[in-house]
């Protein structure tokens, strides 16, 4: 890595995982105006044939393109893979940014994608994953472990958002942003659990155009629509919220019996892969 100054109009910016916000330039420029400097360099990726692509600094570089700079200070990284570059993006925009939830989940599943490429051995339903759960080597620590340690969040949280992100198809996230009302993380698990695509799609559409103020007002929409009464529930997913109730209700000792009882049968469910 060196530290340069580099041509602002030379630097590729496409392919990122979320657009600048208003916001948050309009806020870097009247820092600008007030300092005179810009805190921070941005980060870019020389690649081997001499071209430049942004790795970090989105809204620096925008703001520095609307004031008129002809350059800008950049940490130039050689040598480095796609990978690398996307994950430095990612851990960037989550430990600086203030994101909002459906740019977390944008972004933590992505992370979680680029991760278990890396760390193949800690991905569920690998041969040994859940003995090395415990290991003290980074590479073969969880992504929720590893995630929930970098950023302050707890694993539960990690993997509700994740599991949301992971939902996200095609142009759903994007559509998302246009929605005059901000989507929450609850917004986003209600339609994870989606499975018809016509529904889906009205969903977004819903939330994207403002017609629904949340996910499961857009579902109930959607259901009378189709002559339904209600969005027809998972039987999987009732079967999950009957088993959280017993166990939230159930003593510790009943818990601890059955975790005892039933641990082999656990351990086997949870990393043997989720069905396609």
């Amino acid at each position: 890595m060196t530290i340069d100054r580099v041509k602002v109009e030379e630097i590729d910016t496409k392919g990122r995982l979320r657009p600048v916000s208003e916001a948050g330039v309009a806020a870097l420029m009247a820092s600008i105006d007030e300092t005179g400097v810009m805190k921070d360099a941005i980060h870019v990726r020389q690649k081997k044939n001499g071209t430049l692509a942004l790795i970090a600094g989105g809204h620096r570089l925008e703001a520095a393109k609307r004031l008129g700079w002809a350059e800008i200070e950049a940490k130039v990284w050689t040598d480095v893979t796609d990978d690398w570059s996307r994950l430095m993006e990612i851990d960037d925009n989550i430990a600086g940014a203030e994101l909002s939830p459906l740019d977390t989940a944008v972004f933590l599943a992505a992370r979680k994608r680029i991760y278990e490429k890396l760390h193949p051995e800690t991905k569920r339903g690998v041969a040994g994953a859940l003995s090395r759960w415990d290991a003290t080597e980074p590479s073969s620590v969880a992504f929720a472990t590893a995630t929930a340690e970098k950023f302050g969040l707890s694993e539960r949280q990690v993997r509700k958002i994740v599991a949301a992100g992971e939902k996200l198809i095609g142009g759903d996230a994007n559509r998302l942003r246009q929605a005059p009302k901000q989507v929450t993380l609850k917004d986003l698990a209600e339609i994870a659990k989606i499975n018809l695509s016509s529904e889906r799609h009205e969903v977004v559409t819903a939330l994207a155009e403002g017609r629904a103020k949340s996910a499961a007002e857009a579902r109930r929409a959607w259901a009378v629509s189709e002559g339904e009464t209600a969005p027809v529930e998972d039987p999987v997913e009732a079967a999950l919220k009957a088993l959280k109730t017993a166990w939230s209700r159930a003593p510790k000792e009943a818990r601890r019996r059955f975790c005892r009882d039933h641990g082999d049968e656990i351990s086997a469910l949870l990393f043997e892969g989720s069905p396609e």
